[in-house]
């Protein structure tokens, strides 16, 4: 199979299903965010050291494949998602799970982050703001399109997770040594 199809040369592409669309449908810019999203975490994730972070984010980077699944499929008001592109309740609970570890082992926050101290910290406030840009475009989709209220809730929180995460990694910070699930 080729990499290249000549179906999108006029400036459309295909939902999952079908439905053919405007390459800037909302729906392909969010799920276009989400995939830059992943891009930056599988940065991220080259450059961390801790296996156990590491191995969070490689988590986090198959469960956002639903995320866009999700987004790149139309269904009707009494359909539900394929099972590859629901986001699990689960999930959500993980990533507050890791938030409120990380955050035991921080000071509390008595300023505003200046981001770039390091390398680590700097690139996770990279992908922590194209996640909030992913966010704004998924509430867009929503308000057109039906899309999964653990979505809206899995993609805040994630936005969450890596400014925590951003903390925990920052050098200057005062914490814990560890990082455990």
């Amino acid at each position: 199979m080729k990499v290249y199809t000549k179906t999108g040369d006029k400036g459309t592409t295909s939902l999952i299903g079908g439905t053919r669309v405007p390459k800037n449908d909302v729906r392909l810019e969010s799920y276009g965010a989400v995939d830059e999203l992943n891009s930056f975490l599988g940065l991220l994730r080259s450059k961390l050291q801790d296996e156990e972070i590491k191995s969070v984010i490689l988590d986090i980077q198959n469960r956002l494949f639903a995320v866009g699944a999700q987004l790149a499929c139309q269904i009707g008001e009494n359909e539900q998602f394929p099972e590859y592109a629901q986001v699990k309740t689960e999930w959500i609970a993980d990533l507050e799970r890791y938030i409120d570890h990380m955050d035991e082992a921080l000071p509390k926050m008595t300023r505003f982050i200046v981001y770039g101290e390091d390398e680590l910290s700097a690139v996770c406030h990279v992908c922590r703001a194209v996640c909030r840009r992913s966010e704004r475009l998924i509430i867009s989709v929503s308000q057109e399109h039906i899309v999964e209220e653990e979505l809206l809730k899995y993609i805040n929180r994630l936005s969450d997770f890596l400014f925590v995460l951003a903390r925990f990694l920052s050098p200057s910070e005062k914490k814990a040594d560890f990082f455990r699930r």
